[in-house]
C-alpha cells in the first residue's frame, strides 16, 4: 500500500473544515486542522505534512501568510471561492504551488491534492485563463520577464480549456510529466515577474 498523504486543514468554518476531511477519504491522513493562519503555521511546523490546504481568508493574514511562512516547508495550496486574477497572482507570488476554488469535486481535489504532495502545480482549469492574462499584460508591457514560449502557450490554452495534463501530454505529443514541468515553468514565471513588480513599486515609491 502507498503511503497516506499527510495534511493539515485550515479554514476558519469548521464545516468547510468537515468537508474537506469527508472529501479527501482512503488514501489521505488529516493530521491536523486550524482555525486562522497562526493556527495553521503552528500545525504545520509541528506536524511536517506533505500538503496544507488553506483558505485564502482566514483571520491573521490568511492563506497567503501561511504560503509566505511555510512556503519552503511544505505545499500549499490555496482552497478558496475566489477567483479574482489579484488572488491567484497573490497567492502564486506568496510561494503556493495550488490554487482551487471550493467548487472542485472531491475526486479531483484528490488528484489535484496528490500531484501537489509531490510538488507539482495545480490549479482549477478557469484560473488558468487569468494566468493567461497575466502573461499578455507582461509582454506588453518593459519588466523584462520572459514571455511564454510557444508550447507553454499552448499548454496554458488547453489547461484553461479543462484538459488535464495525460489528455494534454496526447494532443502535443509530449510526455505528461513534461507537462507538468511546463506548467511549473509557467508558474515560476510568474512568480518571478510578481517580485518584479513589487520591487519596482518600492524603488518608485521610495521603499527601501
Amino acid at each position: 500500500m502507498a503511503p497516506l498523504i499527510r495534511v493539515v486543514v485550515a479554514d476558519d468554518h469548521p464545516i468547510w473544515r468537515d468537508g474537506v476531511r469527508a472529501d479527501l477519504g482512503d488514501g489521505f491522513w488529516v493530521v491536523a486542522e486550524a482555525g486562522d493562519a497562526d493556527e495553521a503555521i503552528a500545525a504545520i511546523r509541528a506536524h511536517a505534512p506533505d500538503v496544507a490546504v488553506c483558505d485564502l481568508q482566514m483571520p491573521g493574514g490568511g492563506g497567503i501568510k501561511v504560503a509566505r511562512t511555510c512556503g519552503e516547508a511544505t505545499r500549499i495550496v490555496i482552497l478558496t471561492v475566489s477567483e479574482q486574477e489579484r488572488d491567484l497572482l497573490d497567492a502564486v507570488a506568496a510561494g503556493a504551488v495550488g490554487y482551487l476554488v471550493k467548487s472542485t469535486p472531491g475526486p479531483e481535489l484528490r488528484a489535484a491534492l496528490g500531484k501537489a504532495a509531490k510538488g507539482e502545480p495545480v490549479f482549477s482549469p478557469a484560473l488558468a485563463a487569468l494566468v493567461l492574462g497575466e502573461f499578455r499584460k507582461l509582454a506588453k508591457g518593459s519588466s523584462g520577464v520572459s514571455p511564454l514560449s510557444e508550447r507553454e502557450r499552448e499548454v496554458l490554452q488547453l489547461v484553461a480549456r479543462g484538459h488535464s495534463y495525460k489528455e494534454i501530454g496526447a494532443r502535443l505529443f509530449i510526455a505528461e510529466k513534461t507537462v507538468e514541468n511546463h506548467v511549473r515553468n509557467i508558474l515560476g514565471k510568474l512568480h518571478l515577474s510578481r517580485r518584479q513588480e513589487l520591487i519596482r513599486y518600492a524603488l518608485e515609491h521610495g521603499i527601501d
